[in-house]
């Protein structure tokens, strides 16, 4: 009875010994890992295209209302007093910078819903927030699995089958190593830092 008994008694030891749970730690640990590598390539990815984007759009819209003021200001230097009515090139060139003026409103007026630089920027700054908060949860995420790894490949009894079987060791948890990177990047004079 107790050579029927061994087999049995072996196996019971060996799926108490991390034969599965640790490949399963180490996996759930490698696809965290993927994840933090996600969210920064999503950084890269994103920001650098918002960032483009927002800058050409402020660009555009300053441009439009820099010609707004500028013709705004020619408008204003042309002036036709009461007793200049009957000089006809006088009258002209008011016309004239009156309809520069004019001709500056009409980009403003159809382009009004392009010019929103205010909301692009605001949402630049939510997606930044956005982003930085999944690169945070990624990494915490990553470090949690790799606790759990490490947990399981140094404690009885799984300690015995990820020495033995798999060659187990232990995974670094994600640390900021390169300088600043322990700080969301900023947005300042118009570039992405």
């Amino acid at each position: 009875m107790n050579r029927a008994f061994a087999p049995v008694a072996a196996a019971v030891m060996l799926a108490g010994c991390g034969i599965n749970s640790v490949p399963t730690a180490e996996e759930n640990a490698k696809a965290r890992w993927a994840d933090v590598q996600a969210a920064y390539q999503r950084r890269a990815d994103l920001i650098g295209n918002l960032v483009s984007t927002v800058s050409a759009s402020a660009r555009a819209e300053n441009e439009t209302l820099t010609r707004v003021a500028e013709a705004r200001a020619r408008a204003t230097q042309v002036q036709v007093s009461p007793d200049q009515l009957t000089d006809a090139n006088r009258v002209q060139q008011f016309a004239a910078a009156q309809g520069a003026l004019a001709l500056a409103f009409r980009p403003v007026q159809e382009a009004y819903p392009e010019l929103r630089s205010q909301a692009n920027f605001s949402t630049l700054l939510q997606q930044l927030e956005s982003t930085e908060n999944r690169i945070n949860i990624a990494v915490r995420d990553y470090n949690e699995a790799v606790r759990e790894y490490n947990t399981r490949i140094r404690t009885f009894p799984d300690a015995i089958g990820a020495r033995v079987i798999h060659g187990a060791k232990p995974m670094t948890p994600f640390q900021a190593v390169t300088p600043g990177a322990d700080r969301a990047p900023q947005i300042g004079s118009g570039k992405f830092e």
